[in-house]
């Protein structure tokens, strides 16, 4: 009865795709633990039409609504509405706008979808994403000077969702499994550009991720060795003092997320160069 939780409508508003909106409503309901929020995400809201179908909605399911509308008469039809329906509205981006502009002394330009301009930067994530997926899981070794980071580490440690993270933010990273009695690569152990850092987790952790997964699809691991924690023991260990031969810091990623991890990582970066 305790692990039961209380679910409420959680409505997302966006004139843009909604990925601030998404982040910043899980990043408010994960602080509240007896409570799930049933998301319903509106996209592209760019007329008084496409709002008023929204309205609708809410109106239907009554909860909390988060917008960003940078238009600002339907900013403010959002807000009359709501009031009107009586439910609580909050324009997420506007206490932050109103800072920067106060700081910075110069109006904000208010464009939709703004941060997702294809720009540089939005080629270089592109660049970077791109360069990731093709070194996954020890793929193309003679190019890992290329990267900016290369994660090694045991199997299930997290590589590549944290290698596809850090792509996502415009760092190219290759990863590399580590396996006991396989030698590292030569395009691995000459690389000097990249920061290499070690993976690793508890016995108990890997060994419940591994017995989620189907054995047949996991290359150079077979039958009950793979979930064995005595030999996973043994690959931790191997892994830790292959890291301390090298210098190559390391990272418990046991009780961290995947975005934990790689702020890590980044935090990591200037400290070595």
């Amino acid at each position: 009865m305790e692990n039961r939780k209380t679910y409420f409508h959680l409505h997302l508003i966006s004139d843009s795709t909604g990925e601030t909106l998404i982040a910043a409503g899980r990043a408010a309901t994960a602080q509240f633990q007896a409570y799930h929020a049933v998301e319903h995400v509106y996209p592209l809201i760019r007329n008084r039409k496409q709002l008023m179908q929204v309205i609708e909605s809410i109106d239907g399911a009554p909860g909390i609504v988060l917008f960003t509308i940078v238009d600002r008469e339907l900013a403010q039809l959002v807000t009359s509405e709501c009031q009107r329906l009586g439910v609580p509205c909050v324009a997420v981006l506007d206490p932050i706008i109103d800072l920067f502009q106060s700081y910075l002394g110069t109006a904000s330009r208010r464009r939709s979808g703004a941060q997702h301009v294809m720009d540089a930067d939005y080629f270089a994530r592109i660049d970077a994403l791109t360069f990731t997926m093709d070194h996954d899981d020890g793929q193309l070794p003679v190019d890992f000077n290329d990267a900016d980071v290369v994660l090694v580490g045991i199997s299930r440690t997290s590589k590549t969702p944290t290698s596809i993270y850090l792509a996502n933010r415009g760092i190219r990273t290759a990863n590399l499994p580590i396996v006991p009695g396989v030698p590292l690569p030569e395009g691995l152990l000459s690389a000097t550009r990249p920061l290499i850092v070690g993976l690793v987790a508890t016995t108990e952790r890997i060994a419940q991720v591994r017995q989620n997964r189907v054995l047949g699809a996991t290359t150079d691991y077979h039958g009950a060795d793979y979930i064995d924690r005595a030999v996973i023991n043994e690959e931790l260990r191997y892994a830790r003092q292959l890291c301390g031969r090298h210098g190559w810091p390391i990272i418990d990623v046991t009780r961290r997320s995947i975005e934990e991890t790689a702020a890590a990582i980044v935090a990591l970066r200037p400290r070595l160069r």
